[in-house]
């Protein structure tokens, strides 16, 4: 096998529609990077097809159902005598912030929207292949507090709350934890809202991971400089290439 090849990623899929596999397989094979590995209705039979120990990122579709998606990241998560598992990127027509919360905290690596353009797709696959987890911006854009603000207007009680908002726990949890009622953990949430301008327990979680770095966004901005940059590389190679042609027919 080629060196060349052997260094692209492989991508396998879980998707009930052949031509969305047919498109991904296009995009990745037009990349140096990346290949597509094989395309399977479900995770299930993904687990037992003979290239499912080399695929290196697996993308599944939030349509099969939320159940049959964690129930994948969980049994991906727990397996053994695997020598490597993939990363899985989970994407949808639309996802909310608590499915996205959900598929983060059973170990997906990547969110994103089956309408994201090309080039979203493959700055996913690409941040998530190098070990990063990566959301789409827009998915979330509602939800996000500016990633320059941060929480030193709350008070000590008010970030053990939305600390353990972060792990998952719910009102009356963290009231137990806190030693606290669980009316005064909603009076502690209500505070945090207004000074965070986050709305609902997902979105605040949600900013939580990114603001550890736990989960980093691409914003449109971002990407056009990424592929101005990678443009940029591409005309320099073709400008060395004729200088190179210049050179051997001036010989």
């Amino acid at each position: 096998m080629d060196i060349a090849m052997q260094k692209r990623k492989i991508v396998s899929i879980c998707e009930t529609q052949p031509l969305t596999a047919k498109g991904l397989f296009h995009l990745l094979e037009a990349t140096d990077d990346l290949r597509f590995g094989s395309s399977h209705p479900t995770p299930a039979e993904w687990m037992l097809s003979p290239g499912a120990e080399e695929t290196d990122l697996l993308i599944i579709d939030k349509g099969l159902g939320t159940k049959m998606v964690v129930d994948a990241l969980e049994q991906l998560a727990n397996v053994e005598g695997r020598s490597a598992t993939p990363a899985v990127i989970v994407w949808g027509m639309s996802i909310t912030e608590a499915e996205a919360l959900r598929f983060l905290q059973a170990g997906a690596k990547g969110i994103i929207r089956k309408s994201a353009e090309g080039a979203s797709v493959l700055s996913c696959l690409r941040s998530v292949a190098t070990g990063r987890s990566w959301m789409q911006d827009s998915v979330f854009r509602e939800v996000l507090m500016p990633q320059s603000q941060v929480r030193n207007d709350l008070t000590p009680r008010e970030h053990q709350v939305m600390e353990l908002v972060e792990q998952g726990f719910k009102n009356r949890e963290i009231a137990q934890e806190l030693g606290i009622r669980p009316g005064t953990v909603k009076i502690h949430l209500k505070h945090i809202f207004e000074k965070t301008g986050v709305r609902g327990r997902h979105g605040l979680a949600l900013n939580g991971l990114r603001q550890k770095g736990v989960i980093s966004l691409t914003a449109e901005g971002e990407l056009e400089h990424e592929q101005e940059q990678e443009q940029g590389q591409a005309h320099g190679h073709e400008h060395e290439q004729e200088q190179e042609q210049e050179h051997l027919l001036a010989s």
